[in-house]
């Protein structure tokens, strides 16, 4: 069959999935026609405590995720790193070249091949207002590396990703009919939260006092069903509450008074 056709064939799949199962199966397929043994769609977070609606499908070696989660690896994969400067896939070969390795992300890339992940091939899914996320297909280390077939993998990552969150929206809608609601203050104490700043500075800033920041920022952690910032603040992009656009977006009004 032709590269079009399969390509054609996997796109009518992953639109026709109706939930992770078929994906799963839709992932296997298209990772053997391209060459590759290992496919991993993920979010980049701590897999220890994830949060709802977090995606993650993958059929890597079980020893190297209870490696990967046991050490929080989500957010610190080296992998995972240079995903969030390129919005293209590169080859893990290509890493060192897009961000500076440190000793640490030496030995992990050395422990990924010692469970059996050779090289690889990592698309990213950088969604605005999201948290990142990517899909990588990878071989083993006895295989040669399937070059010829990076187009198809570079559009059968982004296809399956953006599958798995559609997947992942109906699910998030079945479980929780109501997703929690924020106000627009809390809002606002949420983001200048998520820009770093403390409860007094953000008082200053909306007009309001410090504990008025504090009990806006309480409240929304229990409308979420969580106790501390870092995880409302992940909950909330999930979501689509806020955005990363919001967050680095710097204007404010000055310090009233």
């Amino acid at each position: 069959m032709g590269v079009r056709k399969v390509f054609d064939r996997f796109a009518l799949a992953v639109a026709g999935a109706t939930c992770v199962a078929d994906l799963a199966m839709i992932l296997t397929d298209i990772t053997r026609r391209m060459g590759y043994d290992y496919y991993a769609l993920t979010h980049h977070i701590d897999w220890k405590n994830p949060p709802p609606g977090a995606i993650r499908i993958h059929n890597y070696p079980d020893a190297w995720v209870e490696f990967f989660d046991g050490h929080g690896l989500g957010g610190a994969d080296p992998v995972h790193r240079a995903s969030q400067r390129t919005n293209f896939g590169f080859t893990w070969h290509d890493v060192p070249k897009m961000i500076i390795l440190t000793g640490n992300d030496r030995r992990i890339l050395s422990l990924a091949a010692e469970h059996g992940l050779g090289n690889g091939y990592t698309v990213p899914a950088n969604v605005p207002g999201e948290v990142h996320g990517s899909c990588s297909f990878a071989i083993g280390t006895d295989r040669d590396f399937p070059s010829h077939t990076l187009a198809i993998a570079q559009l059968a990552g982004a296809l399956a990703f953006e599958g798995a969150r559609r997947l992942s929206l109906v699910g998030a809608r079945n479980r929780h009919p109501l997703i929690p609601v924020l106000t627009q203050r809390q809002r606002d104490c949420l983001i200048w939260a998520a820009r770093g700043k403390t409860d007094w500075e953000t008082s200053r800033i909306l007009g309001i006092s410090e504990e008025t920041v504090a009990q806006h920022i309480r409240e929304a952690c229990r409308r979420y069903g969580v106790q501390k910032r870092t995880s409302l603040l992940i909950h909330a992009l999930l979501d689509g509450t806020i955005s990363f656009a919001e967050i680095i977006e710097r204007r404010y009004p000055p310090f009233p008074g």
